[in-house]
C-alpha cells in the first residue's frame, strides 16, 4: 500500500530542525530506512512528510574519544560500526551483537540509532548498549537533551522522542572499555533472523552486567553483579525482571528457559 508524501533532504542542522518543527507529528525521519520504508509499503506508517537525515554531515560521524567515549551518529550504519577499529578494540560486545543483526545487505543500510529508535524488544543493539551504560542524545529546534538508554525506550515501539525531535547520536562511555563479554541470540532458523530471546553479558574488573532482549516490553538491564556472583543469583534476578510472552515465534516457557541457559553459557565464557 503506497500513499503520497513529500520528501525533504536538508543539508544543515538548522534546515533539518526547522523542517521537522514545521511538520510536527506528520513527519517521519529517514536514515537507513530499513524499517520506515517497509512500514510505509505495508500501510503501517503513513507520514505526510519524509525528512532524510543523510545530507547532514554531522549525523554521519563515528568517533572515539578517550574522555567522552564512543559517539555514534544517527546515520552511522551497522557495517561502519563493524569496520571501525576503535569499536573492535574497546567495545567488542557491540561488534558481536552487530554481527548478528540481519543480513550483510541490510547492515549496509540499517543504522545503530535506527535500531534503538524502532524500540523493538528484540532489537539486537539495545542489550549490549545497556551493558555499556550508553546514553541517547536527542536534538530539536529547541535544543538538545541527553538520557540513559534505559530511560529512552518506554514500551513496545515506544520512546520518549517528541514531535520535531531526533536522536542525533548515541554516546557509549569509557566506563566499561576493555571488558569481556558476548551476546547470545536464539533464532528460529540458522542464519539471519529476528531474536526469539537474547542475552548480553559484560564482565569488567570485579563487575558483571547483564541485559536481556525479547523477554519483556522493553530490553531489560539487570542490577549489577559482583564478578563472583553465582549463576543462580543472576538467574533469580532475571526471573524477577522479565515477563516473556507466548507468540507465533516461541512460548513463554521456552523463552524463560533459554534466558537461564544463556546466562549459564555466558557466565562460563566471561570467567574462562
Amino acid at each position: 500500500m503506497l500513499h503520497d508524501f513529500s520528501y525533504a533532504a536538508p543539508t544543515a542542522r538548522e534546515e533539518l530542525f526547522s523542517t521537522l518543527a514545521r511538520h510536527g507529528k506528520t513527519a517521519e525521519v529517514l536514515s537507513g530506512g530499513t524499517d520506515l520504508l517497509v512500514n510505509i509499503r505495508a500501510g503501517i506508517s503513513t507520514p505526510l512528510h519524509v525528512v532524510d537525515l543523510k545530507g547532514v554531515a554531522e549525523l554521519a560521524e563515528l568517533g572515539f574519544d578517550a574522555t567522552e567515549g564512543l559517539s555514534i551518529g544517527a546515520c552511522v550504519t551497522v557495517t561502519r560500526l563493524l569496520d571501525d577499529a576503535s569499536v573492535r578494540k574497546n567495545y567488542p560486545l557491540l561488534i558481536r551483537a552487530a554481527s548478528e543483526l540481519a543480513t550483510h545487505q541490510l547492515r549496509n543500510r540499517a543504522t545503530i540509532v535506527g535500531n534503538i529508535v524502532t524500540a523493538s524488544p528484540c532489537g539486537d543493539m539495545s542489550s549490549p548498549l545497556l551493558c555499556y551504560g550508553a546514553d541517547v542524545e536527542m536534538a530539536s529546534a529547541a535544543g538538545t537533551r541527553r538520557l540513559p538508554l534505559q530511560e529512552f525506550i518506554t514500551g513496545v515501539k515506544q520512546t520518549v522522542i517528541q514531535p520535531g525531535e531526533i536522536v542525533q547520536r548515541i554516546i557509549v562511555p569509557t566506563t566499561f572499555c576493555g571488558g569481556t563479554g558476548n551476546y547470545l541470540k536464539l533464532k528460529r532458523i540458522k542464519g539471519h533472523d529476528l531474536g526469539v530471546v537474547a542475552v548480553a553479558m559484560l564482565r569488567y574488573g570485579k563487575k558483571i552486567r547483564v541485559a536481556i532482549g525479547s523477554a519483556a516490553p522493553t530490553p531489560v538491564l539487570l542490577p549489577e553483579f559482583p564478578s563472583d556472583a553465582t549463576a543462580e543469583t543472576i538467574k533469580e534476578a532475571a526471573r524477577a525482571a522479565i515477563s516473556p510472552i507466548d507468540d507465533v515465534r516461541c512460548t513463554r516457557e521456552y523463552r524463560s528457559f533459554m534466558v537461564e541457559e544463556f546466562i549459564d553459557r555466558l557466565l562460563k565464557e566471561v570467567r574462562a
